[in-house]
């Protein structure tokens, strides 16, 4: 009753003043109707509805438009000029800069074609525009790949345009291909924006869309769709911000051998003390264990620094498969286990098994394991993977961390942890935030945790 007397008050007051409600300043006042409008109401609010809907479609159908010539200017304003500059541009930098602008831009002329299509030009209300998301969903996924290089981008355009040439050359640009007065780096932070107002857009529409109306279900199913979709771009986003703290992690880790972590992965998932047992020694070994995506890196402490870690190795979890034990004798290895479990190699016999302390304990390295399987089948649903900019930027910052604080690689280093953002009480930790966002080296003080316990905290299953 309050939706239908808010939209009653709303055209009434488009009507008087001729211009559309601005958004902010209805009638409706922390969810009630301002008493100080004298407005009466006479009209259908069926009719009021409509309107109301053919005005957000109109802004939909509008908004395409004027980012599908943004898209073009980008590619025939910009890109296209700077593959002529070939004294000016390397591939390499033009790949950061733009990422993959084009094929969004092809991606974008499809939906856009299509969305055309459904649109009823005569009476906007009655267009049916949520089946066309929903058969272009998978596409959407492509501005996973902008968005997480965008930052590494603006980086690279910043130092471009220290040299005075630059900043002439794309204001050329800009001017040949009259395009609006607005900088480079506006122009590319347009397709960040635009996945972004999807889901609100179609949240309005929704708002506004009978439940009768042939288009409410698959509105409804394409909100849920694109807020997934957005929800995924932020969790991939977030992940690439935190490569730096895992590439500093290795860095602290002695005796490391094999591959960098970030060839295969960017996300710690779980980590914690296990007892482990492998077939061939048969006897128990008590290792720290971290779970990443693609996997598990086993370390061992120091008997003495117990905040210094030694490498012994790492487990492919694309090759195992994870097997719940019941407490009791286990055949495999002959000793009693209790509140264990086993990582099973799918192309040979090798089993290793794991025992926690607690029940609750094996209960949460259950559930990583499944979310580091989910995580990797949604990876490569979306080609979401670290690029070589970005590994070796990481590199980068951990040689200039370990270069303004002197550690010494031939001794073994200490990476004493940041003070805690809950006990310092300078940072709000929520809880979808990972308390280790914070991140900074310090000298060593007596009583703290060591490094790796609060990388730890890096992990989504560690709260």
């Amino acid at each position: 009753m309050c939706v239908r007397m808010y939209l009653c008050v709303c055209v009434c007051v488009c009507g008087r003043m001729g211009v559309e409600p601005a958004e902010g300043t209805s009638e409706v006042q922390n969810g009630h109707l301002d008493p100080t409008n004298d407005c009466l109401c006479l009209g259908s609010p069926l009719q009021n509805r409509d309107q109301m809907r053919a005005n957000v479609i109109n802004e939909i159908m509008s908004t395409e438009r004027h980012y599908i010539k943004h898209l073009k200017d980008i590619c025939e304003g910009y890109l296209r000029q700077c593959r002529k500059r070939v004294d000016m541009f390397n591939d390499d930098q033009l790949k950061v800069i733009f990422g993959n602008i084009e094929d969004i831009y092809r991606f974008q002329m499809g939906f856009v074609r299509d969305l055309e299509k459904q649109y009823n030009t005569e009476e906007p209300h009655l267009s049916e525009i949520g089946p066309c998301f929903l058969e272009h969903q998978d596409g959407f996924w492509i501005y996973s790949e902008y968005c997480n290089n965008h930052l590494d981008a603006c980086m690279e355009l910043s130092k471009l345009m220290r040299d005075g040439r630059y900043q002439h050359f794309f204001e050329a640009c800009r001017l040949l291909q009259q395009m609006i007065d607005i900088a480079i780096d506006g122009f590319l932070l347009t397709p960040v924006q635009k996945i972004c107002k999807y889901p609100l857009q179609l949240a309005e529409l929704l708002k506004y869309t009978a439940q009768e109306h042939s288009d409410y279900r698959y509105v409804a199913a394409a909100l849920a769709v694109m807020r997934n979709v957005t929800q995924q771009i932020n969790e991939r986003k977030r992940r690439l911000e935190n490569i730096d703290k895992i590439a500093q992690w290795q860095a602290s880790v002695l005796d490391w051998e094999g591959d960098d972590i970030l060839d295969r992965s960017s996300e710690l998932i779980y980590t914690g003390e296990l007892s482990w047992i492998y077939q061939p020694y048969g006897r128990s070994q008590q290792r720290v264990f971290f779970l990443f995506d693609h996997q598990l890196v086993l370390c061992k402490k120091d008997l003495i620094r117990r905040d210094i870690l030694y490498y012994k190795g790492r487990i492919d979890m694309d090759r195992y498969e994870v097997r719940d034990a019941i407490d009791g004798r286990d055949d495999d290895f002959n000793v009693s286990v209790k509140n264990a479990f086993k990582l099973c190699n799918k192309d040979s016999e090798e089993i290793h098994i794991f025992l926690a302390k607690k029940l609750e304990e094996k209960i949460r390295w259950l559930r990583a394991f499944h979310e580091e399987r989910k995580m990797v089948q949604e990876d490569e649903k979306i080609g979401f993977e670290i690029s070589e900019y970005q590994k070796r930027q990481a590199a980068m910052t951990v040689r200039k961390v370990t270069k303004q604080k002197g550690v010494n690689r031939c001794t073994p280093p200490s990476y004493p942890p940041p003070q805690d953002p809950l006990t310092a009480g300078q940072y709000e930790v929520t809880e979808d935030m990972a308390q280790g966002e914070v991140f900074e080296f310090s000298q060593p003080k007596r009583g703290q945790a060591p490094f790796w316990q609060n990388f730890s905290r890096l992990a989504p299953f560690k709260k």
